[in-house]
Formats: C-alpha cells, sequence, structure tokens
C-alpha cells in the first residue's frame, strides 16, 4: 500500500467530526491493507510510528525538503526508514539520521509530508484514537466490537490483534483467532481507565442508588505488577516494563504469600509521616533507578485492583469479589476505600483525602468487571479542580482540522518583577467558537510569525483549569502545569491582573510538602 493512500485517509478522517464518517473511512482503508502491512496502517492510523524513539525531534523538522511530485513511499518501506533511524547510535549518528530523514521526506508528497511529521511528532490530530480503531478493525473482520477490543486488553497492543482479525478468512476464523488471546501473567494487560465527573455528588448519582466503592485517587505512577513464582514484572500505564526501575515493588511483590499474581495499582513516594510527595519526584524516581531512595523516603505500591490469583483468571468477576481477594492477599498495601450508596459519605472521603494530599476518588461500579483499554463508565474519577488566570504569550499554527486556525496557546504566568514565565502550552477545551475568535484575536495582537509560532503581545487573559503543577526543566520558572484546558478567554481582566508566578508556587508547594 502507498503511503499517500493512508495520508489521504488521514486527512479525510481529520476533517470530520462524526465518528460513525471517521470509522466508515478507517473501515475502507483497513479492508485494502494487506495482511502483512496490517501493524503499520493500524499503528499509523492512531497516529503513531512503531518505533518508540526515532531521534528526530521538531527541529530537524522546521525545515523539509521540497514535497515530491508523485506518491512513490510504501507504507514498509516507510517504516523500514524509521526503524533504521532509531537503531542509529553513537559518532556520526545524527548526521546519518538527518539524511535519512531528508531522503524519506524528499520523496513523499505534501499530503505525505503532513502525515510523516504528525507522526514523528506526536501531534497527528485526526481523532483517530485507538478504541475508534479497535472499532473499526471490527467493522471490517465483521465480528463483535467487544470481541477486538478484548483481545486488544489482554494482547496488550492493537496490531497483533489487527493482524489476527484482518487476517481470517472469515468472521468465524477471526472470532477464533480472537480467542486465543488471554491473560498471561508476565505480558502487560491493558489498564481500565476510567471517566470524569465534575463533582462526587454526580459521580455517585449517576451509578442509580447502586453501592459503589469509592477508592482514594493516588498521585503516582501506575503499576501493574505481575509475578510468577519468583519472577516478577513491573509494568507501567504505557505497557513499558520498568522492573529494574522499582526494586521496593519488585521485593513487595515477592513477599506476597501467592505463587502467581497480577495487581493494578499506583506507586508513589511516601514521607514518614505517610503524606504524598509531589508528583514530580515520583515520576523522576521511578523513571531511573539511579534516584535510590532517600532518608525516609521510598517509593511504595498501592494496589486496588487483582486480575489474576494463582491460576485463576479475575477479570470477569464483580469488583467488590476482587477486592476481597486483594484484603485477604495484600493487607497494608492497597489504597484507602468506602463503600456507600451516599453521596454525602462519599463526598466526606474525598475531602478528607485531598487535605491529606491524595489527588482525588475514583467512583467504581461495585458489581463491575475489569474492562480495560477504554473509558466506559464503570470508572468515574473526580478530582478538584484547579484555575489560574494566565497570559496568553504566543499561539501556534492549527493543523488537520484546524488548519488555517491558531490553536495551541503559550500559557504565561505575571511575574511582579516584571514580565512573565512561561509554564506550558495547551489546546484543550477550546470549541470551535472559541477557535475562530481567537484567530482573529490573536492575528491583531501579533508580533512576530515564524510560521509555526506566533509571538503576541502579552494582553490578554485566559482562565484555565489544571490538575497540578509540575517541576519542569523545560521553563524558565522551573514549572510546568499538568493536562491545562481553557475554561475561558477573561475580558474583564487585563494582564496586570493575571495571577503572579509567586500564586502558582504557592500551589505548587502546598504546606506540608
Amino acid at each position: 500500500m502507498l503511503l499517500v493512500d493512508v495520508a489521504t485517509t488521514s486527512a479525510s478522517v481529520a476533517a470530520t467530526r462524526s465518528r460513525l464518517a471517521k470509522r466508515v473511512l478507517l473501515v475502507d482503508l483497513l479492508r485494502r491493507t494487506a495482511p502483512e502491512e496490517v501493524p503499520v496502517v493500524a499503528r499509523y492510523l492512531a497516529g503513531e510510528l512503531r518505533q518508540r524513539r526515532t531521534g528526530l525531534g521538531l527541529r530537524s523538522l522546521a525545515t523539509l525538503p521540497a514535497p515530491a511530485d508523485e506518491p512513490t513511499l510504501d507504507v514498509l518501506a516507510v517504516d523500514a526508514a524509521f526503524e533504521r533511524m532509531s537503531v542509529l547510535a553513537g559518532p556520526g549518528s545524527s548526521t546519518a539520521r538527518s539524511a535519512l530523514a531528508t531522503e524519506l521526506f524528499g520523496a513523499a508528497t505534501a499530503p505525505e509530508q503532513r502525515l510523516l511529521r504528525g507522526l514523528v511528532s506526536g501531534d497527528l490530530r485526526q481523532g483517530a484514537l485507538d478504541a475508534l480503531l479497535l472499532d473499526a478493525v471490527a467493522d471490517a473482520a465483521g465480528v463483535p466490537p467487544e470481541a477486538v477490543r478484548r483481545a486488544a486488553m489482554l494482547a496488550g497492543a492493537t496490531e497483533p490483534v489487527a493482524s489476527a482479525a484482518l487476517g481470517a478468512g472469515s468472521p468465524e476464523q477471526a472470532l477464533a483467532a480472537l480467542d486465543t488471546f488471554t491473560l498471561t501473567v508476565g505480558r502487560p494487560v491493558r489498564p481500565m481507565l476510567a471517566a470524569s465527573a465534575p463533582d462526587v455528588r454526580s459521580a455517585v448519582e449517576g451509578f442509580a442508588g447502586r453501592a459503589v466503592v469509592v477508592d482514594t485517587k493516588l498521585d503516582g505512577i501506575r503499576v501493574q505488577v505481575h509475578r510468577d513464582g519468583d519472577d516478577v514484572h513491573v509494568f507501567t500505564r504505557s505497557l513499558d516494563d520498568v522492573t529494574d526501575r522499582v526494586p521496593e515493588i519488585v521485593e513487595v511483590a515477592r513477599a506476597l504469600p501467592v505463587r502467581s499474581v497480577v495487581l493494578d495499582g499506583e506507586a508513589l513516594l511516601v514521607d514518614t509521616a505517610g503524606r504524598p510527595r509531589p508528583f514530580q519526584e515520583t515520576s523522576a524516581r521511578g523513571a531511573t533507578r539511579e534516584l535510590e531512595p532517600t532518608a525516609g523516603i521510598g517509593l511504595t505500591p498501592f494496589f486496588f485492583d487483582v486480575l489474576h490469583l494463582d491460576g485463576r483468571d479475575l477479570l470477569d468477576v464483580p469488583l467488590t469479589e476482587r477486592l476481597a481477594a486483594l484484603d485477604a492477599l495484600a493487607p497494608g498495601h492497597t489504597v484507602e476505600r468506602v463503600v456507600t450508596d451516599d453521596a454525602d459519605v462519599a463526598h466526606d472521603a474525598f475531602a478528607r483525602w485531598v487535605a491529606a494530599g491524595q489527588e482525588g476518588v475514583v467512583v467504581k461500579d461495585a458489581d463491575a468487571p475489569y474492562a480495560a483499554g477504554r473509558r466506559g463508565g464503570a470508572w468515574v474519577k473526580v478530582k478538584p479542580r484547579h484555575t489560574l488566570d494566565l497570559v496568553v504569550l504566543a499561539v501556534e499554527r492549527g493543523s488537520g482540522r484546524r488548519s488555517g486556525l491558531l490553536s495551541n496557546i503559550h500559557l504565561g504566568a505575571r511575574d511582579p518583577a516584571g514580565g512573565f514565565v512561561m509554564l506550558g502550552k495547551t489546546f484543550k477545551g477550546m470549541t470551535d467558537q472559541m477557535l475562530a475568535w481567537q484567530t482573529e484575536r490573536f492575528t491583531e495582537l501579533a508580533v512576530d510569525d515564524d510560521g509555526w509560532t506566533v509571538r503576541l503581545r502579552p494582553e490578554q487573559v485566559v482562565e484555565v483549569a489544571f490538575d497540578g503543577i509540575q517541576r519542569s526543566t523545560r521553563y524558565p520558572g522551573g514549572l510546568a502545569l499538568r493536562f491545562a484546558r481553557v475554561l475561558r478567554y477573561r475580558d474583564d481582566k487585563t494582564a496586570d491582573e493575571a495571577d503572579t508566578i509567586d500564586t502558582v508556587r504557592s500551589l505548587a508547594l502546598p504546606s506540608g510538602t
């Protein structure tokens, strides 16, 4: 298959907001994809390269060769080119990688260059999420979507499942191929995800009066722990194996009175008082084994689910049954929880845990099975909403469905000593109406334009919500907002009334940490 076929489909998917229309486009391309091409095409349609690291950065894509006039690139050849880039190392590797990139982009037409740039930068923004792709695979193979989703959960990846389903000769054979994917201790399972609610009451009331499990939501690293005898593996939310980096978790797993188990939970740094340290410290500690535990502070696992126990898979049993098994297995290493049908009781627990430094709660259907890899209604997370009034310092040109618009904004806090301190970027939360308004507004405020980033006069105030503040070496102030999203533009405030960097620092360093 030519890459231009993928590029054309990607552009068409980005141009529509209809999930049905997106799925029809994906199904059409998947049905035209040869079995050996499915892993590559599926990953590209999901907006990712198969190679986790290529060595290419945005700076290397700033100047591209002129696009080719005719499409000639084959998807397997493109995948091979990125694979060659990914294994380059040592002296001269940067020059060799640049030469390969120039050759690849020079052979690409304009639509193909847009696709490749988006894949490399991770900023394709076509709206073809993995869940939508899995539904398209099911449609193309003529099997129920639930069968494909479950297989992908157990495989921990979309590509092998897509290959199995689409490579079968009939729907019956596809179902048989999907049934071969089972839970295997040592192979990571896609984690179950939670939807969001604005407050605890609406989350609890969404379960129509049924009892719910209300878990503490810890601000740590999602971990999935697999043990088979003395063999232990620890995986992250993205299914990376980090076993060698987390010896404390391995030690806890080996001490459990069990032969085989798969556990889901969070790991975080806690001090001697049991209070969580800032997320950035936990993240840094989990990123490398070089950061050994310091006095009184260690990386501790807290489990909230068990998926397998001594030869028995528990994915399909009710949550309450799984929790009973978990409590018997790992006392002292489970998250704090309450079981209630009373929204006031749930809210009191939320307030108590947030005051203790935790991130919020997850409200869970007590009877639900473990359905991984999608944000259904069985788990609902609630966090305290933080907001700031910040100043827009610059804006980036949009791509895909936002082509021709000014989209990603650069956020700055006011420095009482003069100027502004950048805290990050966001394009989240923007409606079509807001995008149109800000494109006109920021064009008026523009002072410089390099073709991608438009620098602005620091006048426009925007109210943003965010989940937390983390330390960052990327920005001069040493801080960055986590998951910032636009709530509204504040025309009632001037830049002189925006929140200061001192306010941001006070939020980043609450008392007791």
